[in-house]
């Protein structure tokens, strides 16, 4: 009776532990109700900010961000007031340290503009500029078209790709006069190119040869071998790529000594007879 009133009794004793820890963990959560996460206050952008503007004081404010603080983002106003933006700011988005140019690098489009890269501005026609199909962070190939040095009248004009997969800064309008002194808004894209590219561009727009811009996608960066296009080429039925005729050249005439005129002399002498062979004097 012992043993069995001993095994009952431990039994007891277990259960009651085990209930005892399930009200404590249950008690224990309703006493100390679990933290909520962290709010901060970081900045944030109080209208859209476009590439190239300078940040001032009424484009950004502080808001309450719940979570953990976003990499490069800004506690204070202080810290972005005066620098330029890179990269598009939308309304209500936090202003971060990759969307602004340098601290004292100062706005606009220089703020831009890769280290050794350069800004080249080329004019569009309306279809392009005007139509908004080229804007910034887009990629483009350049084409050039005219009357080249070295090109024959029967070809006509030439279409060549100079550049590709170039990104593009921005696109807007310049004001320009025209021959009545009247303003003249046309259609200007400014390309990050490097030194050498630049060089190419501006050599190409003072030949009175036209720029075009083709749009390519982002992700296609393969560089396309493409021969320089004739006109007479595209009127062309059979060869695509037609291919300047060789000139016949007429045959030389050489002047061949004639030759000699050899005279036979038969000579009787009885029974005999000889021959004798004398050439003609060449006058």
């Amino acid at each position: 009776m012992n043993r069995k009133l001993s095994s009952i009794l431990f039994l007891a004793f277990v259960v009651a532990a085990i209930s005892s820890y399930l009200v404590y963990r249950i008690a224990g959560k309703q006493m100390h109700p679990a933290l909520g996460p962290t709010t901060i206050h970081i900045v944030v952008a109080t209208r859209d900010l476009p590439i190239g503007v300078t940040v001032r004081d009424t484009d950004v404010t502080t808001g309450q961000w719940v979570g953990s603080l976003p990499k490069g983002a800004f506690v204070s106003t202080k810290e972005v007031v005066g620098r330029g933006v890179v990269s598009t700011v939308y309304e209500g988005e936090p202003v971060l340290d990759s969307r602004l140019a340098p601290a004292g690098s100062g706005g606009g489009l220089a703020a831009t503009i890769k280290p050794g890269m350069r800004a080249c501005a080329v004019r569009v026609d309306e279809v392009v500029g005007v139509a908004g199909f080229v804007t910034p962070g887009q990629r483009v190939d350049v084409l050039v078209s005219g009357m080249g040095p070295g090109v024959s009248q029967s070809e006509g004009p030439k279409v060549k790709t100079l550049l590709q997969n170039i990104e593009v800064l921005s696109a807007g309008t310049n004001f320009q006069k025209d021959n009545e002194g009247k303003p003249v808004q046309v259609p200007v894209v400014n390309l990050l190119v490097t030194p050498e590219q630049a060089e190419l561009l501006s050599l190409a727009s003072n030949q009175g040869t036209k720029i075009q811009l083709v749009l390519r996608n982002p992700l296609d960066t393969q560089e396309a071998k493409t021969p320089s296009i004739a006109m007479a080429s595209v009127f062309s039925d059979s060869n695509p790529a037609l291919k300047p005729r060789p000139i016949a050249k007429a045959p030389v005439r050489v002047d061949r000594p004639e030759p000699p005129h050899v005279y036979l002399i038969q000579v009787f002498n009885g029974d005999k007879r000889t021959e004798e062979k004398f050439t003609a004097a060449q006058h």
